[in-house]
């Protein structure tokens, strides 16, 4: 090609060149003042700044609380030293059999009439099919009360000598003659014993209190429910049981083995109201009275009852029926004037827990804790399950559970609690709470790290509603370490045992030697001791009366009743703590009759008060 022709290609392409970069800064122009009237509509349409206003916060100030000083209440263990050498027989042998792992218990009172407080104790035997059977199982071991902390097996001369797998007492006057008689729940029939001057006569065929012989009875109490001056009997049954279909079962724990079976996987069983006909005899009312609980879908028993206590829920004269049920709600059973009772625990709130589900509901106690008309039901729970405290609202016959506000709760999540008893250990007229742990799996701690099977008992101190947390835990300090020694804690119940004024422990451990604890406290707190007797239109041991007591600074009220805890019962004596109170304004007493009294009486002193006659030492 020529030079002029290349020349002439240069211009055109410089002239398509030029045009090419003349309509490209044409478009950046464009864009560019699109950008800028965007950037101006923007801040045409951008609101005004608003004036910045400040706000003074005021974080909540912590409420001042008065920290009390923790009370010392040392407590001794003096079970070897007082002659007690009861040990409770299980009947393990491998099987794993649920019984086993669910005994036993004590009663304290006095059998022989001589003044001091005898004990009870109630356990097992070996099975039947036993490869190994015991030669003395001691199902029944009656220690009488020598004084000065020694104790004396009387056993046999008191006609308990006996072999059968029992589980808990209960002890009261059915026939109004002054001497206590037994009844004792079993796996299996059950045992009733007259007390005739000191000596017990067994006498459960002509009484009809066995029950059925495939029955598993468990929790027991005395009560009047008709108030016509006669003890009627409830009793707990647990859950449909027999050795086949527990092996049948196949309960296993992952890298242990066979397992104790989880009762939510056996059927619920009836409980059973027995109503006093006098002359020894009893009659089993308990369908007609409403005692029967069944499931609206399924017509199946719904209640698992381990222990049951006898309480004026509302107040109105009438005793009341509060049943601790395993794995299923509980029962509020309200009595309607004698006639019939209405089971109303859901409405009244104590069936499940604060979350809505229902608990390993093990033992029961009741108590005014806060010295007003404000009732406490607490409940001890299955491991890592908090205990209940179910509470009113002063006289309001409805409850919600407060564990969790007064310290009670996140204390007791760990601990499997059996026995519960409220008890003003350090006399300072508030009552506190002890309770007795233990878990069903020997080898429970293979499979949670958390768990023992034995577990140390436990002191709850009641500082009191004002406190920053109304139960305080005592420690090792305060109680001492036989007090806090693991063990597996089954029943528990209180009792004066050396007659000084405050109040001795029992706590009963499964498979093992029981735990007597005596209690050395030497605060300077005044004391009250009261013990009931009914007269002519009121049962003789007086069991549903009110007791209150009055000084300058606080009003305490009682319940008097039959067993409490866990397979329990603990002295039938009311004890008050009165802290520095000098003197005591009055004494008030609503009998079971209905009939009420008011007394004058000596601090530092046991009185005893029978209807219509007055007080004497």
């Amino acid at each position: 090609m020529a030079p002029e022709d290349n020349r002439s290609e240069e211009i055109q392409d410089d002239e398509v060149i030029g045009r090419a970069l003349g309509r490209s800064l044409m478009v950046l122009a464009a864009i560019a003042v699109l950008v800028a009237a965007g950037f101006l509509v923007q801040a045409l349409l951008r609101p005004a700044p608003q004036e910045e206003t400040r706000t003074d916060i005021s974080l909540p100030q912590e409420r001042e609380v008065a920290q009390e000083k923790l009370p010392t209440i040392p407590l001794q263990d003096l079970t070897r030293q007082a002659g007690i050498d009861w040990r409770h027989v299980n009947g393990m042998e491998g099987e794993k059999l649920l019984p086993e792992t669910m005994g036993g218990g004590v009663a304290v009172f006095d059998y022989d009439r001589d003044g001091d407080a005898d004990l009870l104790f109630v356990g097992g035997t070996t099975w039947e099919w036993s490869k190994k059977p015991e030669a003395n199982p001691r199902s029944l071991c009656l220690f009488a009360n020598e004084g000065d902390w020694q104790f004396r097996d009387v056993t046999a001369e008191a006609g308990l000598q006996a072999n059968f797998y029992a589980m808990g007492p209960a002890v009261g006057d059915v026939d109004n003659d002054g001497w206590p008689d037994l009844f004792v729940s079993a796996v299996g029939s059950n045992r009733f014993y007259r007390n005739q001057q000191g000596k017990f006569v067994e006498q459960t065929t002509d009484s009809g209190l066995s029950g059925k012989p495939s029955a598993w009875s468990t929790g027991a109490t005395w009560f009047d429910y008709d108030n016509d001056g006669l003890l009627d009997l409830f009793v707990c049954d647990y859950v449909l049981w027999s050795r086949e279909l527990d092996l049948s079962l196949g309960f296993k724990l992952t890298g242990v083995g066979r397992a104790y079976g989880q009762p939510t996987l056996f059927t619920g069983s009836q409980s059973s109201l027995f109503h006093n006909e006098g002359g020894g005899k009893f009659r089993d009312v308990s369908q007609e009275m409403g005692i029967h609980v069944l499931n609206e879908n399924t017509a199946v028993p719904v209640g698992k009852g381990l222990a049951v206590m006898a309480i004026d829920a509302d107040q109105d004269g009438w005793q009341d029926l509060i049943v601790a049920n395993d794995t299923v709600q509980n029962f509020l059973f309200m009595n309607m004037e004698g006639q019939r009772f209405e089971e109303l625990g859901v409405s009244m709130g104590v069936a499940f827990d604060r979350s809505g589900n229902a608990t390993g509901a093990m033992g029961i106690d009741c108590a005014f804790l806060r010295n007003d008309d404000s009732l406490a039901i607490a409940i001890g729970n299955f491991a890592n399950e908090q205990s209940s405290l179910y509470m009113t609202r002063g006289a309001l016959p409805s409850f919600t559970d407060q564990a969790m506000v007064t310290g009670l709760g996140p204390l007791s999540r760990l601990n499997l609690t059996f026995g519960m008893c409220f008890a003003d250990l350090d006399l300072d007229g508030r009552q506190d709470l002890f309770c007795s742990n233990g878990h069903l799996e020997e080898e429970i701690s293979k499979v949670q790290t958390t768990q023992r099977y034995a577990q140390p008992p436990q002191f709850f101190w009641n500082a009191g509603a004002g406190q920053s947390s109304e139960f305080v835990l005592l420690g090792e300090l305060e109680v001492g370490s036989d007090a806090l020694q693991p063990m597996v804690g089954r029943g528990a119940a209180y009792g004066d045992l050396d007659q000084d004024g405050d109040l001795d422990m029992i706590l009963v451990a499964n498979g093992g030697l029981p735990r007597v604890l005596r209690n050395d406290q030497s605060l300077g707190h005044h004391w009250l001791r009261l013990k009931l007797q009914g007269g002519d239109a009121s049962n003789r041991d007086a069991f549903g009366a009110r007791v209150r007591v009055r000084t300058n600074a606080a009003s305490m009220t009682r319940w008097h009743t039959s067993t409490r805890s866990y397979l329990s019962q603990s002295e039938p004596e009311l004890t008050f703590g009165l802290g520095d109170a000098q003197a005591i304004e009055r004494v008030e007493v609503r009998w079971p009759s209905g009939h009420s009294e008011a007394f004058d009486v000596e601090i530092d002193r046991q009185h005893l008060i029978v209807e219509g006659e007055g007080v004497s030492l």
